[in-house]
């Protein structure tokens, strides 16, 4: 399954009835910070309701949803879905509300929790999410430059080269894909 994710953070806003929903789509790696500094923005919030999707090194799914004082199911979960129905992954979305006298029932809350999540997503610029990984490759002096052209081509990071008495130790990192084609291209 092709997943997707962003690089950059985005933000969108939707009112309901008086009510304003803020709505915070971050990187995971910028959640918990993200989370704790819309806390101390809005200290007059109603809720920061949140949700998370991140993939392990195993393929494995973890995500979560948290209504935040807001009746069960009503908020967490929509918000979740909207993450699941874009196919996100290694991203969390955070609704801060604001309320604005009016009840708007379960349905309401609903529509509007999950409402700004998508409009959050349509603001982000999404990329295709691919798992990086790293490669150690030994090359002799003379094979050395050939690496460093296919290193380019293949649009890898090198993270160190170690000279030895041999030649060239690369310790390169860059999309699975992106590594599995340096290494054909090199006849590995």
């Amino acid at each position: 399954m092709l997943f997707q994710t962003i690089e950059h953070s985005s933000e969108a806003e939707l009112s309901e009835k008086g009510s304003r929903f803020i709505a915070n789509f971050v990187p995971i790696t910028e959640f918990e910070n993200t989370l704790e500094n819309l806390r101390v923005k809005h200290p007059k919030a109603s809720h920061h309701v949140t949700a998370f999707r991140v993939i392990s090194d195993t393929n494995q799914i973890t995500e979560n949803a948290k209504d935040d004082g807001e009746p069960s199911g009503t908020s967490g979960m929509p918000v979740l879905k909207t993450l699941i129905g874009s196919n996100l992954i290694n991203v969390g979305m955070i609704v801060t509300r604001y309320f604005g006298g009016t009840k708007l029932g379960t349905g309401g809350l609903a529509r509007a929790y999950a409402g700004a999540s998508n409009l959050a997503i349509q603001e982000a610029s999404l990329v295709d999410w691919k798992r990086i990984a790293r490669l150690q490759y030994d090359a002799s002096f003379a094979l050395s430059s050939e690496v460093e052209r296919q290193v380019k081509l293949a649009g890898l990071n090198v993270i160190d080269r170690s000279f030895t008495a041999e030649g060239v130790v690369f310790e390169l990192e860059g999309a699975e894909d992106d590594l599995a084609k340096f290494q054909a291209a090199l006849g590995n």
